[in-house]
């Protein structure tokens, strides 16, 4: 039981101690990509958000907060999960590449004002980065929000949110704090 109860405490001091080395950086592309969203939102532009595994869940988790809420009844706000219809990711797959699975669905629903968000804990995920290129040649916002060093899906985006850390899980953990950060100051930001 005492293993079980060391690793418990490792856990929670090792996300603890990544939440507050994110927080000691400032947060400006936090407070960048929640202002960019709002302002989408404002004019009547889109959200757009993907990413792989637990990635795609954090797209799926962030678009039910817009279209549903967050903390605070307001108007539904306009933002797919790119990482939902099976039949779609499925065909661009088998008739393209799985590379191109975000790509495709961006040139479709993308539009110039619209944001898009990529998701990857490695930094490294070649249709986020995809995406994200496409995004910009349409005159989307781009942001990324990535672990580890960034890599080339922080390269590509407009705004790079970064939490620099190799533990997948514990990238995972931060990225939900920091989108359900998004989530309150773009709801604060449009109102009702």
């Amino acid at each position: 039981m005492d293993d079980n109860r060391s690793i418990l405490l490792a856990t929670l001091a090792e996300t603890v101690a990544l939440h507050q080395a994110v927080a000691a950086s400032g947060g400006q592309p936090v407070l960048d990509a929640a202002r960019a969203i709002a302002v989408a939102f404002r004019s009547s532009n889109k959200l757009l958000i993907f990413g792989n595994g637990g990635s795609a869940s954090d797209a799926q988790h962030v678009a039910a907060e817009f279209v549903g809420r967050f903390l605070r009844e307001r108007s539904a706000l306009p933002a797919v999960a790119l990482t939902t219809d099976t039949s779609i990711l499925t065909s661009i797959g088998n008739d393209y590449s799985f590379d191109r699975i975000f790509l495709r669905q961006v040139e479709a629903l993308g539009r110039s004002g619209d944001v898009a968000l990529g998701i990857s804990t490695s930094g490294r995920s070649p249709n986020v980065v995809a995406a994200l290129g496409r995004a910009r040649e349409l005159g989307l916002i781009t942001v990324a929000l990535t672990g580890c060093d960034g890599g080339a899906v922080g390269r590509a985006a407009d705004v790079h949110i970064n939490v620099p850390s190799l533990s997948t899980p514990r990238v995972q953990e931060v990225h939900r704090t920091l989108l359900h950060v998004i989530c309150d100051l773009v709801e604060q930001s449009v109102g009702g």
